[in-house]
């Protein structure tokens, strides 16, 4: 086994090259006008879904994510003393992880909890009485469950606000910040008031909204641009991929949305591909189709980016890695930053950072 990796083990492991990519956030922080307004109104909240957010909130929320990814350097930890109440009752690698990493990086120290069964939930204990502890032990929760109510069945009890990074197949909103990040990255005039015809982007995503938690949330993030999406294809195995009401509500709000099945068919007009294989049904997942997968024979359009929330599994091949299309390794560094400028938000220490940045 040795021999095998023996140039890999032979050489030091190259550092970071700390300016790589940093082109794109860059461009995103001169781009949009700095507004600390509406993340004032965000301060002290709890962020259960994805429409508690507007469009000006997203726009400066990225705006600080890009901030904190190009310079970190200048940004002097502003949770120092903090205490952030990791609860994660449902496995997670990068959801746990880019949550801890970017309260680290601001400063701040965890308690983690990653197996129910080690609290007072697997005696009985309710998510109330569970919250209320919650109260005299941290500043800020994050909390995964399977179960789509347990964010709000702790509502009513906590005094700290709690952030949903996950719930049954309901929402996933910090994932779908982390998507949107990526896109208004990779251009960000889309977050203009107005964007022309030639300019808006069709958007294709894989997946079945009723049942997917990050498509539920990204969809409601993006019908908060409407003015810079052409179209929104939803591509899966059925004619029926929504919740009641799930389509009014979005096009309600301006999106135009289609369904098709044929994936091939839609590459080649696709600007965005998002792709998230696992449905949730009971207490456990289906993934899609097998004919619902990229690879770099698709017929990708050129300039196309692909998005996934990972983890992955065949539905993206691993030859796109090493290609323009990957946006989706980006995407899951962003989390971080996103994260980050959510937490500095809540905790209201935005003017802190803001300081440090002029």
């Amino acid at each position: 086994m040795v021999n095998e990796y023996e140039t890999l083990l032979r050489e030091p492991v190259q550092p970071k090259d700390g300016t790589r990519g940093n082109e794109r956030p860059m461009a995103l922080v001169d781009h949009v006008e700095e507004d600390p307004e509406p993340l004032v109104e965000l301060a002290n909240r709890h962020v259960v879904s994805a429409r508690q957010f507007d469009r000006r909130t997203v726009a400066q929320l990225c705006r600080m994510a890009a901030m904190y990814e190009t310079t970190p350097h200048l940004m002097q930890p502003p949770l120092a003393g903090k205490i952030l109440i990791s609860a994660f009752y449902e496995p997670s690698t990068r959801t746990r992880l880019s949550f801890e990493s970017a309260w680290h990086r601001l400063g701040g120290d965890i308690m983690s909890i990653t197996d129910p069964a080690s609290t007072g939930i697997a005696k009985g204990e309710s998510l109330a009485d569970v919250a209320e502890m919650f109260n005299n032990y941290g500043d800020l929760v994050v909390l995964r469950d399977s179960s789509d109510t347990a964010v709000y069945e702790m509502l009513e009890s906590l005094r700290i606000p709690i952030i949903n990074a996950g719930n049954g197949i309901d929402e996933h909103p910090t994932q779908a910040l982390a998507d949107v990040y990526a896109i208004f990255k990779w251009r960000p005039a889309l977050l203009d008031a107005q964007v022309s015809d030639a300019d808006r982007i069709r958007i294709g995503i894989i997946g079945v909204p009723g049942r997917m938690r990050t498509v539920r949330s990204l969809l409601l993030f993006l019908s908060l641009f409407p003015q810079a999406i052409s179209e929104v294809v939803i591509i899966c195995d059925t004619d029926d991929p929504f919740d009641d009401g799930q389509k009014a509500e979005l096009e309600q709000a301006g999106l135009k949305l289609r369904v098709a099945r044929r994936l091939n068919n839609e590459l080649p007009e696709l600007d965005v591909v998002y792709i998230n294989s696992i449905a949730w049904v009971g207490d456990t997942f289906e993934r899609l189709g097998e004919e619902l997968a990229l690879t770099a024979r698709s017929p990708l359009k050129p300039g196309s980016i692909i998005l996934h929330p990972l983890a992955r599994g065949e539905e993206l091949s691993t030859d796109l890695d090493a290609t323009p299309h990957n946006w989706y390794f980006a995407q899951a560094r962003g989390a971080v930053y996103i994260r980050m400028a959510l937490l500095t938000t809540i905790t209201q220490r935005i003017y802190q950072v803001m300081d440090l940045s002029t």
